[in-house]
């Protein structure tokens, strides 16, 4: 009879020539189990999807509820759903006054395609600036924000007028101007190895944006939801962007994706075409329950207020052997560089025989991210770091 992994080999698209084709039979907090019984740690999270873990009990629940109610409807925007309606309520609660409008997506590649859509339509302008070793997704207009050539090479031709400069240099800021929609950028970027901005850097940002009316695009998909020790990223500078792209943890663990605007600038999709943006599965009610249940976790257990006193955990235990050439670290993020790129392929396969999951940044790959839970409890952190020491002891 055939089994999984062979249906997963011969039916299943994947990416990539050698996916870890790892089978999970259930999952739990900071583990995952193998039909056999085998337990790995899930040390990104998912990439940053799991900042609740798997399977917290008060999403599980809200899941359940809501689809003893309803599921899908119609398509989104038209009908009044209490999950949609509660939880932009929730999230917009926890937001500046002028980010006070949801447009519910699927993913973050959607919501960055929606948010430059609506900074072009409400501009009136076409030049988006994006940033070297920046990711937004693979969708054609995420991709054309994409700042690595290797990535999208094959794709081209992509959106015109795409500009891009150097992530945390002051100078480049000149390159905004009056025929500039918008910027956008992660404020803290992921995928170039966890790479923080000054606070003043971004504060000009700000400012030159405001000078030239450029609307001001924030990608937080990784960093959102108290990853950073703060709820999002931009907390860390105190400004506000124009938009806000969220998703990943959003959902608690269900596809959930949403750009977050005033809502006279998101009011700019209702005319001239009407349906400016159209989604059907966008604002899934099931998922809208999830997401709400999930911040309420995130809230209520104040995972926020313990992020970054983990995150230095991590980094006391590990960050001073022999084999780090450097770290960088947020909240509960921490990106480990290594000396060469062949340790840490070494390390990724040692880790893997002891059950950790470790994940590498697209865009540095001598270095590895640590991101867990945010509910990760001091002795789990312990049990992580002996073997990340364990196995870089055996290079």
């Amino acid at each position: 009879m055939i089994n999984n992994r062979q249906l997963f080999l011969q039916h299943v698209a994947t990416p990539s020539k050698q996916p870890i084709a790892l089978e999970i039979a259930r999952a739990e907090n900071i583990y995952m189990y193998t039909p056999e019984g085998k337990k790995y740690i899930d040390l990104p999270s998912g990439v940053s999807v799991s900042n609740i873990g798997h399977g917290h009990p008060h999403v599980k629940k809200a899941v359940k509820e809501q689809v003893d109610k309803f599921m899908h409807l119609m398509v989104y925007g038209e009908f009044i759903q209490s999950p949609q309606s509660q939880f932009a309520k929730l999230l917009t609660d926890q937001l500046p006054e002028n980010l006070d409008s949801v447009y519910f997506v699927n993913s973050g590649s959607e919501a960055n395609e929606g948010a430059i859509k609506l900074a072009k339509r409400y501009t009136g302008r076409s030049e988006i600036i994006s940033f070297n070793n920046a990711y937004h997704g693979s969708t054609h207009g995420a991709l054309s924000l994409l700042g690595d050539e290797n990535m999208k090479q094959a794709y081209r031709p992509l959106l015109p007028d795409i500009k891009f400069i150097d992530f945390n240099e002051i100078d480049q800021l000149n390159n905004i101007s009056d025929k500039t929609a918008a910027v956008i950028l992660e404020p803290i970027q992921s995928e170039a190895g966890l790479i923080i901005p000054s606070k003043n850097y971004i504060q000009k940002l700000r400012e030159k944006c405001n000078q030239h009316n450029a609307i001001l695009i924030f990608d937080e998909v990784q960093m959102g939801f108290g990853r950073t020790g703060k709820l999002f990223a931009f907390e860390h500078f105190d400004i506000s962007p124009d938009i806000l792209c969220l998703a990943k943890a959003m959902g608690g663990g269900m596809p959930m994706g949403a750009f977050v605007a005033k809502k006279e600038i998101m009011d700019s999709f209702k005319s001239n075409p009407a349906l400016g943006h159209i989604t059907t599965f966008g604002g899934h009610p099931v998922s809208c329950a999830a997401a709400k249940a999930s911040l309420e976790v995130i809230m209520d257990e104040k995972l926020v207020e313990t992020a970054d006193y983990k995150g230095k955990l991590f980094v006391d235990k590990i960050c001073s052997h022999e084999c780090v050439k450097t770290y960088r670290q947020i909240g509960l993020f921490v990106a480990i560089e290594l000396k060469s790129e062949k340790d840490y392929n070494k390390i990724i396969e040692l880790g893997f025989e002891r059950g950790l999951i470790m994940d590498p940044f697209l865009f540095k790959p001598n270095c590895f991210r640590i991101a867990p839970a945010l509910n990760i409890t001091e002795e789990q952190i312990n049990e992580i770091s002996d073997i990340i020491i364990d196995c870089m002891n055996k290079l």
